[in-house]
């Protein structure tokens, strides 16, 4: 469980960065922009995306080995 929970905080940072690079930049990454009803909010998604992927990486580490 421990294992999920670190590749979903992964995951989660890894887009929330990736959405943030896209508003900053305008480069084509990330899955946040392609998201229809997130229009207008990609920068607020992508920012709960690296405080989820936080929380995750959290949540993992309070768990036990294995």
């Amino acid at each position: 469980m421990k294992e999920l929970l670190e590749f979903l905080g992964l995951m989660a940072v890894i887009q929330g960065a990736m959405g943030l690079v896209h508003e900053f930049t305008d480069w084509n990454w990330g899955l946040v922009q392609r998201i229809g009803f997130l229009d207008g909010y990609e920068l607020y998604a992508s920012g709960a995306l690296l405080a989820l992927g936080g929380a995750l990486f959290a949540a993992a580490e309070s768990r036990k080995p294995g």
